[in-house]
C-alpha cells in the first residue's frame, strides 16, 4: 500500500486544477490517477476555440487548453492508465495499473471523474441496430481528431443543447454537413441565437418539437424515423449524433460509502467541496451535469484550496450538515448541505435545474426569510445559478431555494 497527502481521481480540468492549486498551496505529495492514455478530459478531442475563458481569459481551442493544463502540473505524479475500481473509508482507493491492482491512500481524496453522454440504449431508440453510425458527440469527435477517421457524411444531430453545437463546429472543421438538428422542445435548450447561426450561416435546419422514434439501416444508418408537428415521416442521413443529456460518470460513487443525490446524480457535497465522508472532496462535473471546462476548472482550484487546507488542519470538521432543500420544479441544487462550524459561502455559488420547463420567481430563504430574488425562466438543461454569500452561517437553522410561478 503506498500513501500520499492527496490523490485525484480524474485527469481532466477538474482534477488539473486542483492538482495546481495544492501545489501552489505547498503540497508537494499529489497523485493524479487518469484512466486515459493522456490527461486534459474531453476538450483533448475539441478543436474549436472557447475553452478555458472562465479560468485563463483566453478563449484556448480544446487541445490547447488541456496542454495548458498538463503543462501547469508537468512536475507532480500523473498516472495514466490507471483504473479506481473501488473507494473505501478513509480515502483507501484500489487502483488497477498496467502492474495489476494495487491500494492507494490519500490523506484527502478528489473526485473528478466528470460525466458522459447518455446513449442509444438509455434513451430507448427504436429501431434497427445498425452497427456503424450511431455515435454521442464525444464518439464523434475522437474519431474525427484523435483517430481520424470521417464516420459520416450527412449526419442527423440529435439535441439542441451548448454541446450539440458544439457536434456541429466539429462537423463544419471536417467538411462535414449536418441533414438537420432536431430537437423534441418548442424551443432549443441552448440560448438563441444558437438557431439562427445553424441556419444562417451553417444552412443547417433546426427542427423543433420533433422527436426522434426509430433508426433505420441494417449495415449503416440509412434514415431516421421522426415525429414532427404531429406527424410522422423519414429523415435521410447516414449517422445519428446523439447530443447531451449528460449523467455524471458515478459508477463508482454508486458502489461506495459515499452519499449520492438522487436529483443530481453525483456525490452530496458541502460548501467545501466535501462529501459525507470528509476525507473525500469532489469537484466538476460529477457533481451536476454540465458546466463549461473553465467553470470546472475553477471549481477544481477551489476544491484543491479546501484540500489544502484540511491537510493543514485550518478546515474544521462539521458538527452539524444543514440541508439546502429544493423543492419542485427545481430537480437539484448544489452543494446539498452547508456544514456547520465553516467557512460562510462568500464565493460559492449554487447550482440548479428544472425537471421541465418553467418560468417564475426564483428564492434562496434561509431560516424562512427570503435573501435573494430574481425572475428567471428555466429549461431542464439550463443552468441556474444563485449567489451563496446571500447565506450566513450565524444562527443557520434551514436553507432552501424555491421558483414559485407567477
Amino acid at each position: 500500500m503506498s500513501r500520499h497527502d492527496a490523490l485525484i481521481v480524474g485527469g481532466g480540468p477538474a482534477g488539473l486544477s486542483a492538482a495546481r492549486a495544492l501545489r501552489e498551496a505547498g503540497v508537494r505529495d499529489v497523485v493524479v490517477l487518469e484512466r486515459e492514455t493522456e490527461a486534459g478530459g474531453v476538450p483533448r478531442h475539441c478543436h474549436h476555440p472557447g475553452f478555458g475563458f472562465e479560468q485563463f481569459h483566453w478563449p484556448y481551442s480544446g487541445p490547447a487548453y488541456a496542454r495548458r493544463l498538463r503543462r501547469d502540473v508537468n512536475d507532480m505524479e500523473l498516472r495514466i492508465g490507471a483504473s479506481v475500481v473501488a473507494l473505501r473509508p478513509n480515502g483507501e482507493l484500489d487502483v488497477v495499473t498496467d502492474n495489476g491492482l494495487e491500494t492507494m491512500t490519500g490523506k484527502v481524496v478528489l473526485l473528478a471523474t466528470g460525466i458522459r453522454e447518455t446513449p442509444r440504449a438509455a434513451r430507448l431508440i427504436s429501431g434497427d441496430r445498425p452497427p456503424w453510425g450511431v455515435l454521442t458527440t464525444g464518439a464523434l469527435q475522437q474519431l474525427l481528431h484523435l483517430v481520424d477517421l470521417r464516420p459520416c457524411r450527412r449526419p442527423i444531430i440529435v439535441g439542441s443543447e451548448w454541446v450539440s453545437f458544439s457536434a456541429l463546429l466539429t462537423l463544419r472543421r471536417a467538411g462535414i454537413k449536418p441533414v438537420a438538428m432536431i430537437e423534441e422542445e418548442d424551443r432549443i435548450t441552448a440560448p438563441r441565437p444558437g438557431d439562427l447561426i445553424a441556419r444562417l450561416l451553417f444552412g443547417v435546419p433546426v427542427l423543433t418539437r420533433t422527436r426522434l422514434l426509430g433508426i433505420l439501416g441494417r449495415e449503416t444508418v440509412e434514415a431516421v424515423e421522426i415525429e414532427r408537428n404531429g406527424r410522422r415521416e423519414r429523415l435521410a442521413g447516414d449517422a445519428v449524433v446523439l447530443t447531451g443529456r449528460f449523467v455524471p460518470e458515478a459508477a463508482l460513487l454508486r458502489a461506495s460509502h459515499l452519499a449520492m443525490d438522487p436529483g443530481s446524480g453525483g456525490p452530496v457535497i458541502d460548501q467545501h467541496w466535501r462529501c459525507s465522508d470528509p476525507t473525500y472532496f469532489a469537484a466538476g462535473n460529477l457533481l451536476r451535469p454540465v458546466e463549461t471546462s473553465g467553470v470546472v476548472g475553477l471549481e477544481g482550484e477551489a476544491a484543491g484550496r479546501s484540500m489544502a487546507a484540511a491537510l493543514a488542519g485550518r478546515l474544521e470538521s462539521p458538527l452539524r450538515r444543514i440541508p439546502v432543500q429544493a423543492s419542485p420544479p427545481l430537480r437539484y441544487v448544489t452543494p446539498q448541505v452547508i456544514s456547520v462550524p465553516g467557512d460562510p459561502p462568500n464565493n460559492l455559488l449554487f447550482r440548479a435545474r428544472v425537471d421541465r420547463p418553467a418560468r417564475g420567481m426564483l428564492r434562496l430563504l434561509r431560516n424562512g426569510e427570503e435573501v435573494w430574488q430574481r425572475k428567471i425562466v428555466a429549461l431542464p438543461e439550463r443552468r441556474i445559478r444563485l449567489p451563496g454569500k446571500s447565506v450566513s452561517l450565524d444562527g443557520i437553522e434551514s436553507v432552501e431555494v424555491r421558483l414559485d410561478p407567477m
